[in-house]
């Protein structure tokens, strides 16, 4: 592709050929201002707040989508610019909810950061007719308020571009257009698989997770009960952006320090459970293959892909693991072994995680996920939730000092840290699935063909003299692109890893909100991925079988992988869900 000059704003800057003018700007160092575009999710230039001067033009254009061509002159900024842009902000804001003090996404809000940078300070328009919608309060992971809604229609991008499922979108023109679900179905009666990526898309308030923070509180402070939580691995590279720090930034230690401070009985780690999926999860996968079982095997861990093979691929849960998630595991483990070790009666104890992902929170309530007769896990907080109630409590969480995780459920390996990152699931159980199968010591751990950002990775390895074909994919769009390969008989796998989020956990739609002029132009997924790895590297036991932990609990408890005691703890069941008709 040929290279072409363009100037923007008097800087004369080379771009490929196809190179929109927002991105020409960018190059330049000037940041276009935009509401509606998230790069490859939602293209279509429909806000107008990007709009700019070519010269040569008949109209101003939208930046976002206008393709640059050699020789161009645009500016992004002038006098008539600046108060077109004011007077665009200014018919949002005459429909919108201002309650912006109360706001779950005050000083987050893209439209509050536009209207600041472009001074609105007033309410030219706010007199006129206002539209007035209810609260769609039915989902137990998400929660849409219409009244903060600008119509970017960034959700809907994300619920059909990269996720392929399109349970919203836009209903009735004009004045009255609003999103919502086909035929104004509440969220929880559609396919929504619960992701949470239209969150992390919106640029305001309106849509938002659960919030089950005030009912944690409350049992901490409940001196009845025994309350334990449990951070995900991508929790420990998100956190921080929270509080300003740089996106990627490890804060595992900080954070322990601060779930202690908030009253936590003890704070343990998901990666201790992840170490354990990987025990029960590889030997599954070499039981299917040295006996015939149903291939390709596919992970469990991630519940919207769950969810989404539920609905769209009935006739694949078969193929699924009966594992349970990494998150469930740990509430059985801690609400059966954990308890009896410790002669704390089951219904004391309360057990809390902390996700990366709002679906973990339907999770929760799934059928045949309670092995101690008590539901594995109560309440699942997203990293912004904690966020949010480490900042409740004044805790200054920058300066915290670095303390370590209780024993024994504490303790992990590098392969229970990169879970969080798409391809770390299917490298941490090749680690010890190769070693079991070939009886011999993996000496190099990394199986790099599985790790990057890419929607769908492809490798074979030849382990004991079998060819082993894997696949990894993550977004579910990506997801309906493999099973589908998968039912036409055109690819033939063995184990295939899938995760609802573009990226994997790292990237999931409870992470701290990443506003558009920085998602567009930075790939945050491989940003804290790289943390994870990190810190899987600098872990002395890096395969899931070496924890002293697990083999302990074997050892003690659970007798050996895929016994009919862990079956009972740590495998689930599936059901074959109604597809409704979507968008």
């Amino acid at each position: 592709m040929a290279d072409i000059k363009v100037t923007v704003d008097n800087i004369q800057v080379t771009v490929p050929e196809g190179t929109t003018l927002l991105e020409a700007a960018r190059v330049a160092g000037i940041e276009v201002p935009t509401l509606c575009y998230l790069k490859d999710i939602n293209e279509i230039g429909a806000c107008r707040m990007c709009v700019c001067e070519v010269e040569g033009a008949r109209a101003l254009v939208a930046a976002c989508v206008y393709p640059c061509f050699d020789g161009m002159v645009a500016h992004t900024s002038s006098p008539k610019l600046n108060d077109y842009r004011k007077k665009t902000l200014q018919l949002i804001l005459s429909d919108h909810n201002q309650d912006c003090l109360g706001c779950v996404r005050s000083e987050t809000c893209e439209l509050q950061a536009l209207c600041k940078r472009y001074g609105v300070d007033d309410t030219e328009f706010y007199a006129g007719a206002k539209n007035s919608f209810e609260f769609d309060a039915s989902s137990p992971s998400i929660f849409r308020d219409n009244n903060k809604c600008v119509l970017c229609r960034r959700c809907v991008g994300a619920c059909i571009n990269s996720q392929g499922i399109g349970v919203i979108g836009a209903n009735e023109r004009g004045f009255d257009t609003n999103i919502s679900c086909a035929f104004e179905m509440p969220l929880a009666e559609t396919s929504c698989v619960n992701c949470g990526q239209c969150i992390v898309a919106c640029p305001t308030g309106a849509l938002q997770e659960r919030d089950y923070t005030a009912e944690v509180k409350a049992a901490i402070a409940d001196p009845d009960k025994f309350v334990v939580v449990q951070p995900a691995p991508s929790v420990r590279v998100g956190l921080g952006e929270c509080f300003g720090l740089p996106i990627g930034t490890i804060v595992e230690n900080q954070m322990v320090t601060a779930l202690r401070m908030l009253g936590f009985d003890r704070v343990f780690d998901t990666n201790f459970s992840a170490d354990l999926t990987i025990m029960e999860e590889a030997h599954e996968f070499l039981h299917r293959v040295q006996n015939g079982g149903k291939l390709p095997m596919i992970t469990s861990c991630s519940p919207g892909w769950v969810k989404f093979c539920e609905h769209y691929y009935p006739d694949m849960t078969e193929n699924m693991s009966t594992c349970k998630s990494p998150q469930q595991m740990f509430g059985g483990i801690l609400k059966t072994y954990y308890a009896e070790k410790n002669n704390i009666p089951v219904e004391k104890i309360v057990s809390v995680s902390i996700m990366p992902c709002t679906a973990k929170k339907f999770e929760c309530g799934r059928d045949d996920q309670s092995a101690s007769g008590y539901a594995d896990v109560d309440y699942a907080l997203t990293t912004r939730e904690l966020g949010r109630m480490i900042n409740e409590a004044g805790i200054d969480f920058v300066n915290l000092p670095q303390t370590e995780y209780d024993s024994p459920l504490g303790e992990y390996t590098g392969a229970g840290v990169i879970f969080g990152a798409t391809g770390g699931v299917m490298e941490a159980a090749l680690r010890t699935a190769v070693e079991k199968l070939t009886g011999e010591t993996l000496e190099n751990v990394e199986f790099h063909e599985v790790r990057g950002t890419e929607g769908i990775k492809e490798a074979t390895y030849n382990v004991a003299g079998m060819d082993v074909n894997i696949c990894v994919a993550s977004g579910l769009a990506n997801a309906r692109k493999v099973l589908d390969m998968v039912k036409a008989g055109e690819k033939s796998y063995h184990f295939i890893e899938i995760m609802a989020c573009p990226g994997g956990c790292v990237n999931g739609g409870g992470q701290p909100i990443v506003p558009a002029n920085v998602r567009n132009f930075n790939d945050v997924r491989a940003i804290r991925a790289a943390s994870l790895y990190e810190m899987d590297a600098n872990k002395p036991l890096r395969k899931s079988h070496e924890n002293p932990v697990i083999i302990q609990l074997y050892d003690e408890y659970l007798g050996e992988p895929n016994s009919e005691k862990a079956h009972h703890i740590l495998h689930t069941s599936y059901v074959k869900r109604v597809v409704h008709k979507d968008f």
